[in-house]
């Protein structure tokens, strides 16, 4: 909607991990140095652990992009607190193997010769697993014994493991050593500080061919990087709801004031949630209630109403926009020969 506006190729931020739009910061290029050491190494688990929207996915598909493509063979696992037998049903499945109805030793026969074929082609195999914080201790172990797949020169198969935080201390209990023993690699990704916010932000305009319009100054950008804690999949939220905004107001410049008044926005919509969970009357005295919370209510209002006016726009907008494509249709219809839509 606002890429026309600001005559951008593209949404510059979007939430869909894009390799095209890898920044490297000094956490990132030192993540993908860990990576490629890693991988060198051609076996074992490659650790790489952060913050929700730290960047992880768009690390390693960054490294998949680098990697020549008809050498590669991956796969991509969510887990999602998945049991043992799970857990090879969906390695299996991601590469593209049958699954449905097989015993363990039917898949775990399967899995080999699929990796020793794609060894013999000169293909490495890779298998990145995310959040990886929630597989089970059982799940775990059936991935490390995947790492027993080898063949005379090397490894079958080399993981990625990509963590929440948490992922860190799970590591460390016992149940973990024999998993501890078979990494390679390991980098915790921290959040972008406030320069790194800055370059950031004009990288990814600056993907979709921004030529410095809208203009930032050096407040709007600090109040970015305070809202956001320097955590890219957040800059990327309050960044897109800004362009909106600025396509709304045909506004060509942001400071402080108007980052700000999103964040407000945004908070708002979250605070609106809590709030209604929160206001239980039966749970706390009537008067307290009101005395307590009455005023907060107003407030609350007050922001959705700002909220809804910031939506009207974008409806008339829209409607008009189609209105007119209609006019002009209308006024120009298909010839004898034209084809059918």
């Amino acid at each position: 909607m606002y890429e026309d506006y600001y005559r951008f190729s593209a949404k510059p931020f979007q939430l869909n991990p894009d390799p095209r739009f890898f920044y490297g910061s000094k956490g990132h290029k030192r993540a993908m140095a860990y990576l490629d050491y890693g991988l060198s190494l051609g076996e074992g688990f490659i650790v790489i652990t952060g913050e929700v929207g730290a960047g992880k996915t768009t690390l390693v598909r960054n490294l998949f992009r680098q990697l020549e493509a008809h050498n590669l063979v991956a796969a991509q696992l969510v887990s999602t607190q998945l049991d043992a037998d799970d857990t090879l049903r969906s390695v299996a499945a991601s590469f593209g193997l049958e699954y449905e109805g097989l015993t363990k030793s039917a898949l775990l026969n399967n899995l080999e010769s699929f990796l020793a074929a794609a060894a013999r082609q000169g293909k490495r195999a890779l298998l990145v697993v995310d959040e990886a914080q929630n597989l089970t201790p059982r799940a775990v172990e059936e991935l490390r014994m995947l790492s027993n797949f080898q063949n005379d020169e090397r490894s079958l198969i080399q993981t990625f493991l990509l963590g929440q935080p948490e992922f860190r201390g799970i590591l460390q209990s016992p149940d973990m050593q024999q998993l501890r023993q078979r990494v390679v690699a390991s980098y915790h990704l921290g959040p972008l500080d406030a320069d790194e916010t800055r370059g950031y932000i004009e990288h990814r305009l600056r993907t979709v061919g921004w030529q410095g319009m809208p203009e930032f100054d050096d407040a709007a950008f600090a109040a970015l990087h305070r809202f956001s804690g320097g955590i890219p999949r957040r800059l990327n939220t309050t960044c897109d709801r800004l362009l909106l905004f600025g396509f709304l107001e045909e506004k060509r410049h942001f400071g402080e004031a108007e980052v700000d008044e999103v964040i407000a926005d945004l908070r708002s919509e979250v605070a609106h949630q809590d709030f209604d969970r929160a206001a239980k009357p039966e749970a706390r005295a009537a008067d307290g209630f009101y005395a307590e919370d009455g005023g907060r209510l107003a407030q609350r209002i007050e922001q959705l109403e700002r909220s809804v006016n910031r939506i009207l726009p974008i409806v008339r907008k829209i409607l008009y926009t189609v209105s007119e494509r209609e006019a002009a249709n209308d006024d120009n219809p298909p010839g004898p020969h034209a084809p059918v839509r």
